[in-house]
């Protein structure tokens, strides 16, 4: 997909107007719907089998098939309550306003650069917090959940969209060949980080867990 099929700049919404505010092209605003809605389905699943585990400490949650694929064991991590209450109802909230301001572009709204830096912001904080969860869940809980690896991978591709969406329209300062490389190449960098995720998850229980499969 190319940066014109994910932020259309022949679409009036794209283009910075008198007022100083920018909109974007409809790919970009599904982008923000589609992922935050996966967010929020995965944040939402989450804290159901949490709500049970903690009624039911031998509930088990249905993406729990064994000591390495365990929901449960990430769930009863003390990295799941990192900020005193259970980390995907922070993801329901963040989530859910990245897909308001995904249906607030398709109606065709338009915000000031301030805003969009602040999209881009959280977006970026909330991907280096997924990969600090990442790190723990598997060099620490030593056990991975499923839709904790789908939120990661839904963040990652909305924070690097925004990015890639501020730095077509000037809101991130850029020389102009590193701008037109990123507009260029905009899919290598979340193809890379895609597959360093996978590998990481490949190597760190080969020997133990997926070589047994084959």
């Amino acid at each position: 997909m190319t940066t014109t099929e994910l932020d259309d700049v022949t679409a009036d919404d794209d283009r910075v107007s008198g007022t100083g505010t920018i909109g974007s092209g409809r790919g970009f605003a599904l982008l923000l719907v589609i992922t935050g809605a996966l967010g929020i389905l995965a944040s939402w699943i989450i804290t159901l089998d949490k709500i049970e585990l903690l009624k039911n400490p031998n509930h088990k949650p249905a993406c729990t098939f064994n000591p390495i694929i365990s929901c449960t064991n990430v769930m009863q991590s003390k990295q799941a309550d990192v900020f005193g209450f259970p980390n995907p109802m922070a993801g329901l909230v963040g989530f859910g306003v990245v897909v308001a301001i995904g249906m607030a572009l398709l109606a065709g709204a338009r915000f000031r650069r301030w805003y969009w830096a602040g999209l881009n912001i959280g977006t970026g904080l909330a991907a280096v917090f997924c990969m600090w969860l990442m790190v723990q869940s598997l060099y620490h809980i030593n056990s991975l959940c499923l839709w904790c690896t789908l939120t990661w991978c839904v963040t990652i591709l909305m924070f690097w969209c925004t990015t890639v969406h501020n730095l077509k329209h000037g809101i991130i300062p850029a020389p102009a060949g590193l701008r037109r490389v990123v507009l260029e190449f905009h899919w290598v960098l979340p193809v890379l980080w895609y597959g360093v995720i996978a590998l990481l998850i490949l190597t760190r229980w080969w020997t133990s867990f997926w070589s047994t499969l084959l």
